[in-house]
């Protein structure tokens, strides 16, 4: 059986960052951040205002695959950690359970620029292969958003897809996407 982020010890602390599992409080605290524009026109989910935010965030599987960012008692980002099976053929699908997991990011931009995003996503790292044990994390964006991609790559994510035109902007545009990918055995290395 995979293990999960309840079984790890929370907070996680790095040089400047201490992350945690959210709690029901941090609803305003992210929102605070989700709702500015440069956030907003990439994260997958953008509630209209706090209320709908509130009600989105108070979901068990949200909460459940979100873990929050703090510098100096202030939440500053929210990672997103969900631990899912490998495609598999039908034989070999008991061995493909748990063992990879999807990420994401969303931060203040007026922390940019410091490497604290570069940071949080490290450890994230960090928990998906020390901690939870895992052989694959694997990450996507908007071909247009390049602060992620460059975080992926910053980090040691290697491109492994563009795909053209393939994701429908809440703009009404057509965009490029890219996907990333790292191997336990990678990070490692």
């Amino acid at each position: 059986m995979p293990r999960t982020l309840d079984d790890l010890s929370w907070p996680v602390l790095t040089e400047r960052l201490l992350i945690r599992r959210v709690t029901p409080e941090d609803a305003a605290a992210i929102w605070r951040y989700r709702q500015l524009a440069d956030v907003y026109d990439w994260i997958t989910t953008a509630p209209a205002d706090q209320a709908a935010f509130d009600a989105y965030f108070a979901d068990p599987h949200r909460q459940a695959v979100t873990l929050a960012v703090e510098q100096n008692g202030l939440v500053i980002g929210d990672l997103y950690l969900n631990v899912e099976d490998a495609w598999a053929q039908t034989e070999a699908k008991d061995a493909a359970r748990g063992v990879q997991a999807e990420i994401g990011w969303a931060f203040d931009p007026a922390y940019g620029g410091q490497g604290l995003a570069t940071e949080a996503v490290e450890a994230m790292l960090s928990i998906c292969f020390e901690g939870l044990r895992l052989r694959r994390v694997l990450a996507e964006c908007f071909a247009d958003n390049a602060p992620s991609w460059r975080l992926m790559e910053r980090v040691g994510m290697r491109r492994e897809l563009h795909a053209v035109a393939e994701a429908l902007h809440r703009s009404g545009r057509w965009l490029d996407g890219y996907g990333y990918a790292l191997l336990a055995e990678e990070w490692k290395a």
